[in-house]
């Protein structure tokens, strides 16, 4: 089994991390602030990336501030304004900074430890300064999923204009910090050596500039015929693997940025919003995987599909820009999930199996990307692969060529995957701060995800709500492997 270094003051680089361009234009006074701006701009400097005093047409990143517990009007946001402020032809990606006190932190996690407590939500209870009227439904939703920390990052969030957030605790100067991004990553930074603390900053702000999308899809063939279609067995299989997972509460309700804030749009940067994770499997057929299609182009309830709610996804674009999809007569057509591209791109360099009615199928049969953690499993039954070493201390995003590449890597170690007749039936890597991936083999007479739901109710693959934000180990304890963090 590969294993990784578990120290946490150990920081290894990806290595194909860019140079980039920022520029600080702070939109609040906080002496303790502006110093960490410092150091941190200064770091950027030492790094070789370019650090301009004013935005310009090169300026990639801007960071800035914002007040604690105090709304940001959206017509003063940088996320809003930056282009027209900066007379830019581009919007850049912008970071905040805010800085809160040890005992507001606590004062804020208690207060929604309290009110998450509640069955059901008490609205009021989340009635804070700049949220809508609606975003107590996700406040309390990501909450009871993920802890308090849940519920203050959205607050943040919302509250500062801004996504990705760097959430600095200390009085006079930093104790730690925080890491906030879209799909609620929150890793927590403690300053015990501050050469490590404001170099692990900007290393996980250039892993996020240094990412690209691969959602640009491609329609490829002939659409695959209504007729055809209804002849296929996993579409109904994948409706009925939706009930089956939402009977055991793997998928959350979706995050929806318009309940959280009343702003007259949303940037083209951010979907309105976004579900949490997707899952697909492969059908013979057709040569193709049926898939879920993304969240971002509309509202999609995992656990009561429709044909209007899958895709078809028979390969990756040569130049790894996004998934071929099949499109299907008499469908809407939604594309795929944006983590099409690491659903296909897993198998590429597993083995190829024949199945009883000599049909050549991939090694993996099913896929399930979850923000999801796992605390424990059953190594008779059930594999863990790593990540390479960098993504525990610098996560990367979802839709992004670094986590394809990523999930892709891991799972071609896989020694249950590459030898086909290994008993262990099920698959999983840890994205920290993202969630959680699962590959099932093919087992005669099991529906596509039947392995998977199975295990978890056997108690061999023990699904969490914690999602683990930095470096991780499983060690053996009583015939299991037990998830530890450090």
């Amino acid at each position: 089994m590969n294993t990784i270094q578990s120290e946490s003051n150990v920081r290894t680089a990806h290595s194909w991390w860019k140079k980039i361009s920022l520029s600080y234009v702070p939109a609040e006074d906080s002496p303790m602030l502006e110093e960490f701006a410092r150091i941190l701009l200064d770091k950027f400097r030492q790094a070789g990336h370019t650090v301009y005093d004013e935005p310009g047409p090169d300026t990639e990143v801007l960071v800035t501030t914002s007040k604690f517990n105090e709304p940001v009007r959206w017509r003063d946001a940088m996320i809003f304004t930056a282009r027209r402020r900066y007379k830019l032809d581009h919007s850049p990606t912008v970071f905040t900074l805010v800085q809160a006190t040890p005992d507001q932190i606590n004062e804020k996690l208690a207060y929604f430890e309290k009110a998450l407590q509640k069955d059901p939500a008490d609205p009021m209870d989340f009635a804070l300064p700049g949220l809508g009227p609606e975003a107590y439904q996700t406040l309390y939703e990501q909450g009871k999923r993920g802890g308090p920390i849940l519920a203050l990052l959205r607050t943040v969030q919302t509250q500062s204009m801004s996504i990705r957030v760097v959430l600095v605790v200390g009085v006079d100067e930093p104790e730690e910090a925080y890491v906030f991004d879209l799909v609620g990553a929150h890793p927590r930074i403690k300053v015990s050596d501050p050469d490590i603390f404001y170099e692990d900053i900007m290393g996980r702000m250039v892993t996020a500039m240094s990412t690209e999308e691969i959602t640009d899809h491609q329609i490829v063939g002939e659409p695959i015929t209504k007729e055809v279609w209804e002849s296929l067995e996993s579409p109904a299989a994948m409706q009925n693997a939706g009930s089956e997972l939402g009977k055991r509460q793997f998928f959350t309700e979706m995050v929806m940025v318009t309940n959280l804030a009343t702003v007259p749009s949303v940037p083209d940067a951010i979907a309105s919003q976004y579900s949490e994770g997707c899952f697909a499997t492969w059908e013979p057929k057709i040569d193709g995987l049926v898939t879920t299609v993304t969240g971002s182009a509309r509202p999609v309830i995992k656990d009561k599909l429709t044909d209007d709610e899958l895709a078809v996804i028979v390969g990756v674009r040569q130049d790894g820009k996004g998934a071929l999809i099949r499109q299907v007569e008499g469908k809407r057509n939604d594309p795929p999930s944006s983590e099409a591209v690491e659903l296909m791109d897993m198998d590429r360099d597993l083995p190829v199996i024949k199945l009883e009615n000599g049909l050549e199928v991939p090694v993996s049969r099913s896929k399930l990307h979850g923000h999801r953690g796992v605390t424990a499993y059953d190594p008779r039954y059930v594999e863990h692969v790593y990540l390479e070493t960098p993504f525990y201390h610098y996560p990367v995003s979802c839709s992004t060529e670094a986590q394809a590449s990523a999930i892709h890597n891991a799972f071609s170690r896989s020694e249950s995957l590459q030898d086909p007749g290994d008993p262990r039936q099920v698959v999983f890597t840890i994205l920290p701060g993202h969630g959680i991936v699962i590959a099932e083999k093919w087992v005669s007479e099991k529906e596509p995800f039947q392995v998977m739901w199975e295990y978890m109710d056997e108690g061999w693959l023990v699904v969490d709500n914690i999602v683990p934000q930095g470096v991780l180990t499983f060690e053996p304890d009583n015939g299991s492997m037990v998830l530890r963090m450090d």
